[in-house]
């Protein structure tokens, strides 16, 4: 077996000749978007776009996962470099700047920052232009993750953006746990596998991992 094997486990749950045609941009690679990153990735995904204005902190080590080595590293730096050490082959371009619609030019968009008016404002950038958009959300052991896919999701989607007055209190950059964010990345990328076999999909899923509840739309 060589190295050309390596996805031969996932072939029938993520069609390579799919996955080879895809070019996924990632706004945040903050706690989710660092593991959405990596999962990609590992899965196998051949294009990647990281864009993120924000350097590795220390409260960013637990939470978030990096390296003590990243310290100071802008994250999509860190980040690529991880995301290379899974996959040698992967393309990855980085931008250490908060996000520009004309860095977007089509394929899938997965928004991962950590404010609501910044989430408004990439969708109504991209959502003509992105073949799936997904957003994911976390707050301590709270998550939730929706999907753009169709007209029926586009017009749900701007009923989840409220205002940031009404949003919950702990953001996630101030209550955050690396155990949401991966379950967070993971319902991300099942989401994308499911979409790339054609399988129906969830506008919005809504976990609390605190009291084990899940709500699905």
């Amino acid at each position: 077996m060589t190295i050309a094997d390596r996805d031969i486990r996932q072939r029938d749950l993520v069609p390579p000749e799919r996955l080879a045609e895809i070019r996924a941009t990632i706004v945040g690679v903050g706690a989710i978007g660092r593991q959405v990153s990596l999962q990609l990735a590992a899965i196998g995904v051949p294009r990647l776009q990281l864009i993120d204005f924000d350097s590795v902190e220390p409260v960013n080590l637990c939470a978030q996962g990096f390296y003590e080595s990243d310290l100071g590293k802008p994250k999509v730096e860190a980040t690529a470099d991880i995301c290379r050490q899974i996959n040698s082959e992967i393309g990855i371009t980085t931008a250490s700047r908060k996000f520009q619609s004309m860095q977007f030019t089509g394929g899938i968009l997965i928004c991962a920052v950590d404010n609501i008016e910044t989430r408004k404002r990439i969708f109504n950038a991209v959502k003509q232009r992105a073949d799936l958009f997904l957003d994911a959300r976390m707050a301590a052991e709270h998550l939730r993750v929706l999907t753009v896919y169709d007209d029926a999701s586009c017009e749900y989607y701007p009923t989840t953006l409220f205002s940031a007055a009404e949003a919950y209190q702990g953001s996630c950059t101030s209550k955050s746990t690396i155990y949401t964010s991966n379950i967070a990345g993971g319902l991300i990328v099942a989401q994308f596998a499911k979409w790339l076999r054609g399988c129906s999909l969830d506008k919005d899923i809504d976990v609390n991992l605190l009291t084990n509840e899940i709500g699905v739309k």
